[in-house]
């Protein structure tokens, strides 16, 4: 399966660079990715405030935007991420005439057993921290009691169907689109790998709205960390898998855990601590896993990124 032009397609000289690894692999106006960076994270805030208006008037809720997240919440800010990620595609396939296949894997096809082989990875790690934290910081989790009630089950459906979704839309949304486009400002390989990886970061920390210095930072660690995940691999599997596993995981475990009823989604301050430390070695564990086993994948002759040029 081609991931992007041909040899003759004149669109490779003034967008697509073959020369330049994932995530530093565009050639844009300056003023696009400028427009990318501001207009992609607008549009998640307003689909999401959006959606939580529609299903403040369904619930017939006094406060559509409180912390309390229903099923219902859960499914419209869910959906309005995944409708983000597929705009935000949208716009840099117009914006900067690309095929759309580009913005997955780059100088190979997207590659579904890296996708299995990365999740079985992330689900053994991210559960393997879920775990931990549960037995050395309980009363950080926001865990209460094991129970299923209909609103558990409701919950869990929603979590299972669409979290997949929502996670995957904003790896769309910062790592396929934000960062190769805020790449693209700086020509040296290395340096515009640097910016891409710092302004998605930041673009995804703050988008999330955390007043609290602890998640602020951890948040900055999960960009980063899957930032590094994409430019490794040459694709999106590795970031997409570790995201998806671990809001799903964490989603499910904090749906029964909530004694039967609904969960909170409360980011503002002195709600994180030194707990998320240990979140943050799951983050480095998985950037380890996916440079080892891109390395054995290049000295076993399989299909592997190229090397990053310095150039």
């Amino acid at each position: 399966m081609s991931t992007g032009p041909g040899p003759s397609d004149p669109l490779r000289p003034t967008a697509l660079d073959p020369t330049r690894p994932f995530g530093a692999h565009l050639r844009m106006s300056w003023w696009k990715p400028l427009v990318l960076v501001l207009a992609t994270p607008v549009v998640l805030v307003v689909l999401q405030v959006l959606a939580y208006q529609l299903v403040g008037v369904v619930e017939g809720s006094d406060d559509p935007l409180s912390p309390e997240l229903t099923p219902l919440k859960s499914l419209a800010v869910n959906l309005a991420t995944a409708a983000t990620g597929l705009v935000a595609v949208l716009l840099l396939v117009r914006m900067a005439r690309v095929p759309w296949r580009a913005l997955f894997s780059w100088q190979r096809a997207f590659d579904r057993h890296r996708l299995v082989r990365y999740a079985i990875g992330a689900t053994l790690l991210v559960g393997a921290g879920a775990t931990v934290v549960g037995v050395v910081a309980p009363g950080s989790t926001g865990w209460t009691s094991f129970a299923i009630s209909g609103t558990t089950v409701a919950l869990l459906a929603v979590t299972l169907l669409t979290t997949p979704l929502q996670a995957a839309g904003e790896e769309l949304v910062y790592r396929s689109v934000l960062m190769p486009a805020a790449a693209s400002w700086v020509r040296p390989v290395r340096p515009a790998l640097a910016v891409g990886l710092v302004v998605s970061a930041l673009g995804f920390a703050a988008v999330h709205g955390s007043t609290d210095p602890w998640l602020g930072g951890y948040f900055v660690v999960v960009a980063v960390s899957t930032g590094l995940m994409a430019i490794i691999s040459g694709g999106m599997e590795a970031p997409i898998a570790f995201h998806v596993v671990n809001n799903v995981l964490v989603g499910v475990i904090g749906n029964v855990f909530s004694g039967g009823g609904t969960t909170t989604l409360d980011r503002a301050t002195d709600t994180g601590d030194a707990s998320l430390l240990i979140l943050v070695a799951v983050n480095i564990g998985m950037v380890v896993f996916v440079a080892l086993d891109e390395r054995r994948r290049r000295r076993s002759g399989g299909p592997a990124r190229s090397a990053v040029r310095a150039s």
